[in-house]
């Protein structure tokens, strides 16, 4: 039994905050009641979270576990550990393994092996193609029936679109949301960051806005033609806001989600050539990181997702253009998506319910919200603590991001899950 009293409950349905304290017992909510009503129950054991945010645990639509097949840059073990250190009670692992989720065997793999570690809840994504190779569709009844909860060649676009018609009707079959990697390889091919001033300044082949906003157009017009919802991946640009602001405008049945850093860097950041601030998408100006925040304000993208993406110095200490794109989040989320309340972008439950509440409605999984009756699954924020991001702190095997050195505010404290402690910072 867990008793958590004089927190900040967010009620992420109502997008208000409650100050409330809450019973735990059986790995349930069994009641609810403002500071002080509710008597302590023998035997439970008590939290204290005066001056924390009590919040619903968080789901990260969008991670690379890496395993099975390149366990040395992270494995689901230390993958999950980072999640639960991040406040995340669940994730998505994206398919680009080794080999590639694309059949029944590797999606059982990775829940088994998710089972056997026991902390965050591991929801495998399935490729759309065979081997992400953009040529035959994978057996999406199978994938599904092995415990696939969407589909997606994340890190590849899949550039044939009566493919990608034909994945949307097929995967509608079968309830499986399609998640899009949004990158027209004939615009992007050889670039190694944003097409712009910097990389003009410093001799990179750049990527333009537009390799993503044609794609994220197809997508929009495929969801309209078919009436197949489309999740958009880590949106990065002005222009992708824009286009999908005008299709939820039409009703159009297109989601979309961002990851921290399009909304707290920009692609100034690669003026050392600073190989840990490469990503893919690249990050954008200053101008698209405003939209990004706007469209974060308005809900037009409707998640925060990391694209938690681990690699060892074997791929980032490396010259530039050998490096490979991509930077860690599970851990970093909470602080960066803080700094959208403090600057008074979102609201502290409109925050909360982009890392949970939300990303559940997307993909129709149960959790998301502190309800009477519902599965205990909490996280217990510090919104004041400051930390200086270090190798040391991270609990992931990857260390490559570029706020490492940095200062930070707020911090997952408390992990919760069916009513068990699994992560309590020391």
């Amino acid at each position: 039994m867990l008793f958590i009293k004089n927190g900040e409950v967010v009620d992420t349905k109502e997008g208000i905050m409650r100050h409330c304290d809450v019973f735990i017992s059986e790995g349930v909510i069994k009641a609810m009641a403002p500071w002080g009503e509710m008597e302590v129950p023998e035997g439970a054991k008590v939290l204290d979270a005066k001056g924390k945010i009590v919040a619903p645990g968080l789901l990260d639509m969008h991670v690379h576990l890496r395993e099975p097949g390149e366990e040395y840059k992270e494995t689901i073990e230390s993958g999950c550990k980072a999640a639960v250190a991040g406040g995340f009670v669940a994730v998505l692992s994206m398919p680009n393994t080794r080999p590639v989720n694309d059949n029944a065997s590797v999606t059982q793999y990775i829940i088994k092996r998710a089972n056997e570690v026991g902390l965050a809840q591991v929801y495998p994504v399935g490729a759309i193609t065979v081997g992400q190779k953009g040529e035959v569709l994978s057996e999406f009844g199978d994938l599904r029936a092995a415990g696939a909860v969407a589909v997606s060649d994340d890190g590849k676009c899949v550039m044939d679109s009566g493919l990608m018609r034909r994945a949307m009707e097929y995967a509608s079959f079968f309830g499986l949301r399609v998640i899009s990697h949004c990158e027209d390889t004939n615009l992007s091919e050889g670039g190694q960051m944003h097409e712009g001033v910097v990389s003009a300044h410093i001799g990179l082949k750049g990527i333009p806005a537009e390799a993503e906003e044609i794609m994220v157009f197809r997508e929009i017009a495929l969801s309209k033609l078919t009436g197949v919802p489309i999740h958009i991946a880590h949106v990065s640009t002005k222009g992708s806001v824009e286009l999908i602001r005008w299709a939820k405008s039409k009703d159009i049945l297109v989601t979309a989600e961002t990851a921290p850093h399009y909304f707290t860097l920009d692609h100034n950041e690669l003026s050392g050539y600073n190989t840990l601030a490469k990503v893919n998408p690249p990050l954008r100006t200053p101008q698209d990181v405003a939209a990004i925040i706007e469209g974060l304000s308005d809900g037009t993208i409707d998640a925060i997702a990391t694209d938690h993406a681990p690699h060892s110095v074997l791929e980032k200490e490396v010259e530039f253009d050998k490096a490979s794109p991509g930077m860690v989040g599970l851990e970093l989320a909470v602080p960066l998506a803080l700094t959208l309340v403090r600057n008074g972008a979102l609201s502290m439950p409109e925050a909360i319910r982009k890392m949970s509440l939300n990303p559940c409605r997307i993909l129709g999984i149960e959790g998301g919200a502190i309800e009477v009756n519902k599965k205990a699954d909490i996280c217990i924020i510090d919104p004041t603590v400051e930390w200086e991001v270090t190798q040391e702190e991270l609990y992931s095997k990857g260390k490559n991001t570029p706020f490492l050195g940095r200062v930070l505010k707020g911090r997952n404290m408390v992990t919760i899950i069916g009513g068990e402690v699994v992560f309590a910072r020391p």
